[in-house]
């Protein structure tokens, strides 16, 4: 079994603060086995987490977090942007036209853009796999609902810190049953159902350092724009 940090945000996310080393670092620290980058619209990371990681004595799985029309969408062993605001479906597609793999996250949290908000439980059921567990969540309810409906209709599972600084990096991990510890053998293991989950909720001091990050950030760029 190959321990997965399977969605996690660099600083090269609007609301990601760490570096890529840094979260490398971190996962190397927590034991982890392989991490995928999943900024936000953005794969400008995704080189230097490939490079970078066997440095760690980990496997790097290049990612990225598309904000489809219908709500975000993780993208696994991908290398490419996909463009921002397409059709739920169409994001898939583009993802799969890379040899990635489609992760549903965080589906059931409305106010961060959850996808079944704007589509039928049918198309969700598209993904390759349901995000069950995000350890971001202010409440265990959705994380709940996401399992309910994954094990409804037999559909993969995988966990995930949602980092968005260092310090949450493991605290939601996917144990993959993987032939090899590469991001291809690792994301078909993903397909295939060959997962089980170990979780724990990000303290809420660290979650609070991070959303005040992220509002200086906001403020700094807003007062940046305002200044050109």
């Amino acid at each position: 079994m190959l321990s997965v940090e399977l969605h996690a945000h660099s600083a090269a996310s609007y609301d990601g603060r760490d570096s890529v080393d840094m979260l490398l670092e971190r996962a190397a620290a927590a034991g982890l086995d392989a991490l995928a980058v999943t900024d936000h619209d953005e794969v400008s990371a995704n080189d230097t987490l490939v490079e970078r990681a066997p440095e760690y004595d980990l496997v790097g799985i290049p990612g990225i977090e598309v904000s489809s029309a219908a709500g975000h969408v993780l993208g696994l062993n991908v290398r490419e942007a996909v463009e921002p605001g397409l059709p739920f479906s169409e994001t898939i597609e583009r993802i799969r036209d890379q040899g990635g793999i489609a992760v549903v996250p965080h589906p059931f949290q409305e106010m961060r853009s959850g996808v079944l908000a704007n589509i039928s439980k049918a198309e969700l059921r598209e993904a390759d796999a349901v995000e069950v567990y995000n350890s971001r969540l202010v409440t265990g309810y959705s994380n709940r609902q996401a399992r309910r409906f994954a094990e409804r209709y037999d559909l993969p599972i995988t966990a995930g810190s949602d980092a968005h600084v260092s310090d949450m990096v493991g605290r939601a991990v996917t144990l993959v049953d993987a032939e090899e510890p590469t991001a291809e053998s690792i994301c078909e293991a993903v397909v295939d159902g060959r997962t089980t989950l170990q979780t724990r909720r990000t303290p809420w001091l660290v979650s609070a350092r991070q959303a005040y990050g992220n509002t200086r950030r906001r403020i700094r760029i807003a007062l940046d724009g305002l200044f050109q």
